[in-house]
């Protein structure tokens, strides 16, 4: 039995609770899973229980506890460099951090117009200036990494850099909003978004959220997370 224990929210809504589930399931990393409701009266309560910051995920590895999505997948990387979490040229490693970190502190109004919600299909949403801009600066991502980095369109390999790293960790939850809210894709986004969303870890999750009953508002995002 594993150390890790992995401390995550709903599956259904919680966007930041996938990024390192992914990471661990695709990177074939032993870990046990918590699940802590972020629906009713007592949810931060339950939350402080297992996080300092009051918010998921987190990662308890023996008496060391990780919190924040981005400080755990950092701290895998580091714990078992064979995952490849980070591409190992410095050009494309360093456009993987800024990426990822872009990711983790923006697209402030993508997040709040496309609430993620794995049980719901064929949301239609109209989105703010702000937000079409948002969205179109993700798509620019996966164009230009996948253009720089990630290969020739119908390679072998459709990740962001080549090999599924915290990266494509980090932008799993945006290919599944933008499912859900049925955005419009040109060939090398709807290659990129398709290949995410075949994954058996992401359809495993998408299975465990609809048998999820905390929620029914698909606009219910409960307890931040980060």
């Amino acid at each position: 039995m594993s150390d890790l224990v992995l401390v995550i929210g709903n599956k259904a809504y919680s966007s930041w609770s996938l990024r390192p589930w992914l990471f661990l399931k695709h990177s074939r990393i032993p870990f046990s899973e918590v699940h802590v409701s972020l629906d009713g009266a007592h949810a931060k309560e339950n939350l402080q229980r297992h996080s300092p910051s009051g918010k998921v995920p987190v990662l308890r590895d023996g008496a060391l506890t990780v919190w924040d999505s981005f400080a755990i997948c950092q701290y895998l990387t580091e714990k078992y460099p064979q995952t490849l979490g980070w591409p190992k040229e410095a050009a494309a490693r360093a456009t993987a951090y800024s990426v990822a970190a872009e990711m983790h502190s923006g697209f402030l109004n993508l997040r709040r117009e496309m609430p993620m919600n794995c049980r719901a299909e064929s949301l239609h949403v109209t989105l703010s200036e702000d937000a079409r801009k948002e969205v179109a600066r993700v798509k620019q991502i996966w164009r230009d990494c996948r253009t720089a980095f990630g290969g020739k369109l119908g390679s072998k390999r459709p990740w962001l850099f080549g090999e599924f790293g915290v990266a494509d960790a980090f932008y799993a939850p945006v290919a599944l909003r933008f499912k859900t809210y049925g955005i419009e894709l040109d060939p090398v986004e709807q290659a990129y978004a398709d290949a995410i969303l075949s994954l058996p870890e992401i359809r495993s999750w998408i299975d465990a959220a609809k048998q999820e009953t905390e929620g029914s508002d698909p606009f219910s995002v409960g307890v931040p997370a980060k």
